[in-house]
């Protein structure tokens, strides 16, 4: 691997080495595990008014608090389990985001119960394959795009919730359905970007 050091990256990593890391190994590597997206999308949904790093930082007690995002246990979250959970200092206590996490549990097993995997649904979105964008200026990638909008739309027309087009575009970001670094970064092309001429 490349001297860390002399790397170009993103600039929102920071210096911060949890950050770092989720940037350089993480972010934008295609996923397509139904279970492994679908515990992503929890997480984006309670990144919700927060930043990114303050969940990173929980990820592991989310897991753990979480059974590991397992649908099958969360679509079986009681009112108790959600009191539980807002006690628990070390996730974010958001009753509304825990019940969330429950009923998204519940619309993910609906789908499946139909015929629908949750990653095909998915991908879909943009055709199965990632999407390289090449943004040319300095700033930032849109918070939003008719694509996550559409997302967005669909998940909760199926009983998701907390999975408005912002937090679905981060989503499709970390996951890899848009590569999203900078065309500076050496990870961009790394995941399939070609630098704009």
């Amino acid at each position: 691997m490349n001297d860390a050091l002399s790397l170009h990256r993103c600039a929102w990593p920071g210096a911060d080495p949890l950050y770092v890391a989720y940037h350089d190994e993480e972010w934008g590597v295609p996923e397509r595990d139904s279970q492994a997206l679908f515990g992503k999308l929890i997480l984006d949904g309670f990144q919700a008014g927060l930043s990114w790093i303050t969940i990173l930082r929980k990820r592991e007690a989310f897991r753990r608090a979480f059974s590991n995002f397992d649908p099958k246990i969360l679509a079986d979250l009681t009112e108790e389990d959600v009191e539980r959970l807002a006690a628990d200092p070390s996730i974010v206590r958001s009753r509304a985001k825990i019940r969330a996490a429950g009923a998204n549990a519940r619309a993910y097993l609906r789908m499946a119960e139909a015929g629908e995997d949750f990653s095909a649904f998915l991908w879909a979105f943009v055709a199965h394959e990632p999407v390289q964008n090449p943004w040319r200026d300095p700033g930032p990638a849109p918070a939003q795009t008719p694509v996550s909008e559409a997302m967005s739309k669909a998940l909760k027309a199926r009983g998701f919730s907390f999975c408005g087009p912002v937090i679905v575009y981060a989503f499709m970001q970390a996951v890899g359905m848009v590569n999203d670094h900078a065309p500076h970064c050496f990870r961009y092309h790394e995941l399939g970007g070609i630098t704009p001429s």
